[in-house]
């Protein structure tokens, strides 16, 4: 029996070399892995860079030490099978992909960590098999023998994968720009003009875009794309004369823009104390009967119909919340928000509020001030405090207080310290928690809702509508409660109450699924295409104004420089977003993806296709011929650029 076990290795010992094809095999299974979740409609780029990183990969294992090479090897099949899985997961979830810097927000998504058991099975086997696959390659890592003639293929090859990584983007850039060239936007592209915001070139050039990355270049490339960008390139003295240059784009820009203009609407709310109310998941359709104060003040207020929250980055509610203190969005290019915590905010809300004579601002949530960075960002960006609701009630009252937003008025220690009295007017940032999703009976807030309103559990025959709604009731209660204290403590008259939603109700989903429902969302909105979805409320209220309807399409970046016009805050501002009761302002909605919206008139990336938002004929549309010329497409990623350039460069620091 031993002999014939010995014969049989040494039959099996000539094949044995040849095992060492399976690491980077393995390597560019990690790559189809992903793109078998990841590849809807994608092409096949992703694979050919894959195989061509795996080829590299595999010529570096070749020449290491046997055990060098199986270090080497576990590393980076353990991490690139993580990255893949954090990839395909996000991507189940939010329909997009994400930067390294991304994945330090992965405390802040522990509380909904029971969304991993709706990922699909076959993703969870797959991944499951692969991390087995990778061990058992580990424990029986194969054995060859290196020779002269070995290292020298071993190294052409690496030469020729690493030449054909770096140069194949070129040849991918030429085929796309020729598809688009004799697409239907060939007529537009006139002396093959190539401006196209979602080009392949402009994805991997500008790093606009994580999953348009991706798809250009797959994993791999896109993995190391970010390093260098973010991590590597900021190192570097090109940096430091590449912010130089940036500070000086951005001062000629802000220079030849038309200067803003004082209009009929300039100081009209003058030293009143402000309220600002970030509306979490608040989405129009929300809105009427179940929120009957909300509806109420943008009835009596100046109600935005047109207002869209774009996402920059991948927070979206940090996003909102950002742009609506600093007049800017994050950074959408892989830079991580809390690089920027040591920004100069001169120009935000609170600073800008507080150079005009306002003694004192605040921001008040349920979450601890670690969440997010808030306790670092709020004293960043010129508020003298953040006030965490917990720190104020017993662990066994913040047990059930937590889920309250009108514990700000009935917990009176919270509510005198919102309410303080001071020598000049105060700025008071609330951040709201209800609407958050999920919207399901059995979530913990939406449980506790209907404790107070169990008639929410019958409204409807579907259970996600009866949830987003039951939410949207207790944000309502929220601002009732607001109000009641306002008139009681006499400073009803003396107020302005802004409230902004910071993203639509993306968790709305099919039942059962991490699928977005899409249809059920369409027609909640009453829109027919996914990038209208992002039109959010927006209202800004006093007691002694007139009721306004504002129909112009704007933004997050709008917001605040329009605030301080109707606040009569003087100064030059270099915001990217305009003061929307500026005449000279047509106003335009820009997305980090490539699309706008301008007038009625939207272009969306995804589709490749120009429409419009009340469902005519965009050819008849005046603005057509421009929108098809392309200008839109190099205004978007003109304000792309310089959002990020804003952060990266700490423009406002002079």
């Amino acid at each position: 029996m031993k002999e014939a076990v010995a014969t049989l290795k040494r039959k099996l010992q000539p094949a044995a070399k040849y095992l060492f094809a399976l690491l980077p095999v393995s390597l560019f299974l990690v790559e189809c892995f992903a793109y078998a979740f990841l590849g809807s409609g994608v092409k096949l780029w992703p694979l050919a860079f894959g195989a061509l990183w795996a080829l590299i990969l595999g010529s570096i294992l070749f020449v290491l030490p046997r055990l060098a090479a199986r270090i080497t090897f576990g590393v980076i099949y353990y991490l690139s099978l993580l990255y893949a899985g954090i990839q395909t997961g996000y991507y189940f979830m939010f329909g997009g992909m994400i930067w390294i810097s991304d994945c330090l927000y992965a405390s802040e998504a522990a509380d909904y960590a029971n969304v991993l058991l709706s990922y699909p099975v076959w993703w969870w086997i797959i991944l499951v098999a692969m991390a087995a696959w990778g061990g058992f390659l580990l424990w029986k890592f194969p054995r060859w023998e290196r020779k002269r003639a070995g290292y020298a293929i071993a190294a052409g090859v690496c030469a020729v994968s690493t030449v054909g990584a770096f140069t194949l983007p070129e040849l991918e850039f030429y085929l796309d720009y020729q598809q688009l060239k004799d697409g239907s936007y060939a007529d537009t592209l006139a002396g093959g003009d190539y401006a196209r915001m979602q080009s392949a070139e402009a994805a991997y050039e500008n790093m606009f875009n994580a999953y348009r990355l991706y798809q250009t270049c797959g994993l791999n490339q896109m993995l190391c794309k970010d390093i260098y960008t973010n991590y590597l390139y900021p190192l570097t003295p090109a940096y430091t004369r590449a912010q130089k240059e940036a500070t000086e784009e951005l001062d000629d820009y802000f220079a030849d823009r038309e200067q803003r203009q004082t209009n009929d609407m300039t100081g009209l709310l003058e030293g009143k104390n402000v309220i600002l109310v970030l509306m979490e998941s608040m989405d129009d359709w929300m809105i009427g009967e179940h929120t009957p104060t909300i509806a109420k003040l943008m009835e009596e207020g100046i109600n935005f119909t047109q207002f869209y929250t774009p996402l920059y980055g991948s927070i979206r509610t940090f996003n909102t919340e950002f742009c609506i203190n600093t007049g800017s969005f994050l950074s959408n290019d892989g830079g991580y928000a809390f690089d920027y915590v040591t920004n100069d905010y001169g120009q935000s809300l609170a600073n800008q509020l507080k150079n005009a004579g306002y003694s004192s601002a605040m921001v008040f949530h349920y979450n601890d001030p670690a969440f997010y960075s808030r306790g670092v960002y709020s004293l960043a960006m010129g508020y003298d405090r953040y006030v965490c609701y917990e720190d104020y009630v017993t662990a066994e009252e913040w047990k059930t207080a937590q889920y309250d937003d009108t514990l700000l008025f009935t917990n009176s220690a919270l509510c005198d310290l919102f309410f303080r009295q001071e020598d000049g007017p105060t700025l008071n940032f609330i951040i709201t928690r209800s609407a958050h999703l999920s919207y399901s009976y059995n979530e913990v807030l939406s449980n506790w809702g209907l404790s107070k309103y169990p008639e929410y559990r019958y409204l409807t025959e579907d259970q996600r509508t009866n949830c987003a709604l039951l939410k949207a009731r207790l944000v309502d209660d929220m601002f009732a409660a607001l109000l009641e204290e306002l008139e009681a403590r006499g400073q009803l008259e003396n107020t302005v109450i802004i409230g902004v939603t910071d993203h639509y109700t993306y968790g709305y989903r099919v039942s059962g699924s991490l699928e977005l429902d899409y249809e059920a969302m369409y027609s909640l909105s009453g829109v027919d295409y996914e990038l209208l979805l992002e039109k959010t409320p927006c209202f800004i209220w006093s007691a002694d104004m007139e009721a306004i309807e504002v129909d112009k399409t704007v933004s997050t970046a709008d917001l605040l420089p329009t605030v301080l016009n109707l606040l009569g805050v003087e100064g030059e501002y270099s915001y990217l977003g305009r003061d929307i009761f500026d005449d000279s302002y047509d106003g335009v909605v820009y997305f980090s993806d490539g699309s706008w919206i301008c007038g009625n008139l939207a272009y969306d990336t995804a589709l490749n296709q120009i429409f419009t938002l009340d469902g005519t004929d965009p050819t008849d549309d005046p603005d057509y011929a421009t929108a098809v010329s392309g200008i839109y497409d190099q205004m978007v990623a003109d304000f792309v650029k310089r959002n990020n350039l804003i952060l990266k460069a700490n423009y406002y620091k002079d």
